[in-house]
């Protein structure tokens, strides 16, 4: 999008902003206008789709189609109630795998099955509760920032800043409205309809944490159901001595594979309540640590350059000025201090007196 930088008149009294001169062919081919951010009069061409003020920085779009959408409300509550069901649906996942896995692990051993119910306890919890402040914590709000007078503004105190049609605000250039949550969400990466929210600066953090924490839960749980099914299911020793002391061949192979098969149908028949859910833990387990593996990778290969979804999608058009860099993991986990911090002091000592 072309955006024509206007410059000022040298007469303050009249508090108008004229475009460049290149940008317009003569006098009767601009229109007066106002700029939403200081409220300065503008000159500018009608045949520009934005300009930016001088004064203030902000850019103002030309011929705006303001899109009323009244169903965020309703998508909202759609969200809630879906992320409600979803967390129901997790706990009863966790309690009916503790109740299958749980003769299991306790048949080899009380100590070996205390520590893994602890495991499984703890990595619950920290599932859970990052994934409700992923879904229930606000994504980030822009701050509330003055404008619209021209005293209160100050030179350049809105460079690049939008005005967002639906919030009726200013909108940062770093910001991105969302039609769903019906705000506009600072560093906003996408909106997830798993955790019914949009993944922004307040709950990025959390959500990448959820990611992390439900695929360790995820791979402990097929672990431990797979351990738990091999205890149940009847032995194939027989099978294994025929394979080991025969000729492998091809025939051979047919009918060990034809024979496991029927004996593995026979008794999943005869399988009670408990294996049931052990199968579908299994199954369900590693299906959902395969899906979030490759979020995971995706949203650190995200941090690790230095963008977002969104800023991705908008860069990939041209050239991107983020900085590829493993200090952006440092930085996005929170870590305020260099890592020469948490060095010993002979080290860091050492490096002082180089300096």
């Amino acid at each position: 999008m072309d955006i024509a930088d206007s410059a000022t008149t040298s007469s303050a009294a009249d508090d108008v902003i004229y475009p460049e001169e290149h940008n317009v062919t003569s006098v009767s081919d601009v229109h007066e206008t106002t700029c939403w951010g200081c409220g300065l009069r503008v000159l500018v061409s009608p045949h520009v789709p934005a300009f930016k003020c001088f004064w203030c920085g902000a850019i103002t779009n030309q011929n705006v189609f303001k899109n009323e959408n009244q169903n965020f409300r309703w998508r909202r509550l759609r969200d809630r109630c879906f992320v409600s069901i979803l967390i129901v649906f997790m706990l009863l996942i966790v309690c009916g795998g503790m109740w299958a896995i749980y003769p299991a692990v306790v048949s080899a051993g009380y100590i070996y099955g205390g520590v893994i119910i602890l495991i499984a306890i703890i990595l619950s919890i920290s599932t859970l509760s990052t994934f409700s402040l992923s879904a229930f914590r606000s994504a980030g709000a822009p701050p509330n920032i003055l404008w619209g007078s021209y005293p209160a503004v100050t030179k350049g105190a809105l460079e690049n800043y939008r005005f967002c049609e639906y919030c009726s605000k200013p909108k940062s250039p770093r910001a991105h409205h969302c039609r769903s949550c019906g705000m506009c969400v600072l560093d906003m990466d996408h909106h997830c309809p798993f955790i019914g929210n949009c993944v922004g600066a307040a709950n990025h953090r959390h959500f990448v944490i959820f990611l992390i924490s439900a695929i360790i839960s995820m791979s402990c749980a097929s672990v431990m159901s797979a351990y738990a099914v091999y205890h149940i299911w009847p032995p194939l020793s027989n099978w294994q001595i025929q394979v080991l002391n025969g000729v492998v061949n091809q025939k051979l192979l047919m009918r060990m594979l034809k024979e496991f098969f029927l004996a593995f149908m026979s008794s999943m028949l005869f399988l009670p309540a408990r294996g049931l859910v052990l199968i579908y833990l299994f199954i369900a387990s590693v299906s959902i640590e395969i899906g979030l593996s490759v979020l995971l990778w995706q949203q650190l290969c995200f941090i690790y350059e230095g963008k977002t979804y969104l800023s991705h999608i908008s860069a990939s058009g041209g050239e991107s000025t983020a900085v590829k860099d493993c200090q952006n993991f440092i930085r996005f986990f929170g870590f305020p201090y260099p890592t020469t911090r948490y060095l010993p002091s002979f080290f860091s000592s050492k490096k002082r007196h180089k300096k």
